[in-house]
């Protein structure tokens, strides 16, 4: 999983965190362990299922080739290259979740039966572009051990005003009276059942047909206000049923996140549904219950009752935008990770916090490099707050300031496993059996090199090292994590020469649920 940055960061930059993953499912010829056989060490506890577990991501956006794919012109090994590069960047990073825009405008990065394929692959929506990019890009960011949440705009059609542009198999040139102009853009109207039909499907065609881990929403619902009203007066018209605009504009978002949220989880009920909204809900001087700010208000200008759906548990996690520095005037990040925190205190919603790494260098509060290693630190008085998110992939491999270096070292010195989240089941799989560790072969010979037996239902593996000769059986320390990989087995070239070392390995599921460890085995790493 080693990489070095893209191009643009500063060489050097960020080290890579070296570990290498082998082995398909098993790096052993015997057969997985299965459900019920006699564990190693028996009275061994798994370890802690909340120490050190944060689930660490970055967002790559499609729309407009921002991160991904930067040239719709290039050829199909040049877009996977350039995809593999930033997955290798979030691996040296030591994240471990991709959140990867593949419906950004009524359109498609898979062959759907609804909407055509998108423009920002080929340049021209409909057009072809000779692989299957979804399941590419799954099969990729899992071989990394990379969780890959699917991210859907459920109502933008496209950022220019002229239907006549978009493809004749594109909905909205079937169904002109879906569409609104508004602003610079093309929107489906929310208020029409039609509209919250199209969004359902296009989502479960994915659900069913692809092996993601979330479906994701960003924060665009009801576009952002610009001169002038949305313009549905013809759908309020009809389905208003008497009630004020803004309550039934909310209640058709409400609508179709409450009905998505049942239809994915009856499909299938490990994968997770997510929203990143915008930071603020409301602003205290509207609502006792909002945060001490002022700034635009999610639920009273884009209709979002983010926190409605965090109480009523249609989210499995939620990830606020909080795309401001600590001190700002308006809207303080250290007033708003905590608001979010108290929100999903006690509901099961898992709380991840967007981070505007985009906005590195932009003025004097984010010129200092340090200012989002400084949010995570914040972070962690809050024991709510799960993991961070950043905006957005090109701008982590693009290191500017070194903030992403600092990020590294600060804060993601050692791999993390994510959290578990509530009410989607799920359960360890068996423990491993027959670790095994020995200097790493090879024209390098350096390092150590650890295998172990598959076990039946192990989506991953977490390794655990700790210094010195520890054979047999012990708990695990969380902070001794050093690789979670898919495969068979590792070497470990960070091992010092001479050193010895003992390796404990546990298996999770694809929720992150984790086995208690296996035997452990000592080696000592070659000498030079």
């Amino acid at each position: 999983m080693a990489a070095a940055l893209t191009a643009g960061a500063s060489a050097g930059a960020l080290a890579a965190c070296g570990i290498t993953a082998f082995g398909g499912t098993s790096g052993r010829e015997d057969g997985p362990v299965p459900p019920g056989a006699k564990a190693e060490c028996p009275g061994v506890p798994a370890p802690d299922g909340a120490a050190g577990r944060q689930l660490r991501g970055m967002w790559i956006a499609s729309v407009g080739n921002t991160d991904w794919p930067r040239d719709p012109g290039a050829s199909a090994a040049d877009q996977r290259e350039q995809f593999t590069r930033l997955l290798d960047t979030a691996a040296a990073m030591n994240m471990n979740a991709v959140f990867v825009q593949i419906r950004p405008n009524s359109d498609a990065f898979y062959d759907s039966p609804y909407e055509p394929w998108s423009q920002w692959l080929t340049g021209t929506q409909g057009k072809d572009p000779g692989y299957d990019v979804l399941a590419f890009m799954v099969k990729e960011a899992h071989a990394r051990n990379l969780e890959f949440h699917a991210w859907f705009n459920p109502y933008r059609v496209s950022r220019h005003d002229d239907l006549k542009k978009l493809s004749p198999k594109s909905p909205a040139r079937k169904h002109p009276d879906w569409v609104r102009k508004y602003g610079k853009g093309l929107w489906y109207d929310p208020g029409l059942p039609q509209v919250r039909d199209l969004a359902t499907n296009a989502v479960m065609d994915v659900v069913t047909k692809y092996d993601i881990d979330a479906v994701h929403f960003d924060d665009y619902f009801y576009p952002y206000p610009e001169d002038g009203d949305f313009p549905d007066d013809a759908a309020y018209k009809a389905y208003g049923d008497g009630m004020k605009r803004a309550d039934w504009r909310r209640r058709n978002v409400d609508t179709l996140v409450e009905s998505l949220s049942g239809r994915i989880h009856a499909a299938k009920p490990w994968v997770r549904f997510g929203v990143s909204p915008f930071g603020v809900w409301r602003n205290k001087s509207s609502d006792p219950d909002g945060s001490a700010t002022a700034a635009l208000q999610s639920y009273d200008d884009i209709y979002a009752d983010t926190r409605k759906w965090i109480k009523r548990g249609w989210l499995d996690y939620v990830t606020p935008q909080l795309y401001w520095p600590i001190g700002d005037a308006r809207a303080d990040y250290a007033e708003l990770a905590p608001w979010w925190a108290r929100q999903v205190k006690g509901t099961g919603v898992q709380l991840t916090i967007g981070q505007a790494a985009y906005r590195v260098g932009e003025d004097a509060a984010w010129r200092k490099p340090a200012e989002l290693s400084r949010h995570l630190t914040l972070n962690a008085r809050y024991p709510q707050i799960g993991g961070d998110v950043f905006f957005s992939a090109s701008d982590i491999a693009a290191n500017r300031r070194g903030f992403a270096a600092r990020l590294r070292a600060d804060h993601y010195t050692r791999p993390a496993v994510p959290p578990v989240p509530a009410r989607r089941g799920g359960q360890a799989p068996p423990p491993v059996q027959g670790t095994a560790a020995a200097p790493a072969a090879g024209k390098d010979g350096k390092g150590v090199k650890v295998t172990w037996r598959a076990s039946q239902g192990a989506a991953s593996y977490a390794v655990y090292r700790a210094e010195g000769a520890r054979p047999g059986c012990a708990p695990v320390d969380p902070r001794r994590l050093i690789a979670d990989v898919r495969g068979g087995g590792i070497i470990d070239p960070t091992a010092k020469p001479g050193r010895s070392y003992t390796y404990s390995v546990t298996a999770l599921d694809r929720l992150h649920h984790e086995s208690p460890p296996g035997r452990g085995a000592t080696a000592t790493a070659p000498e030079g």
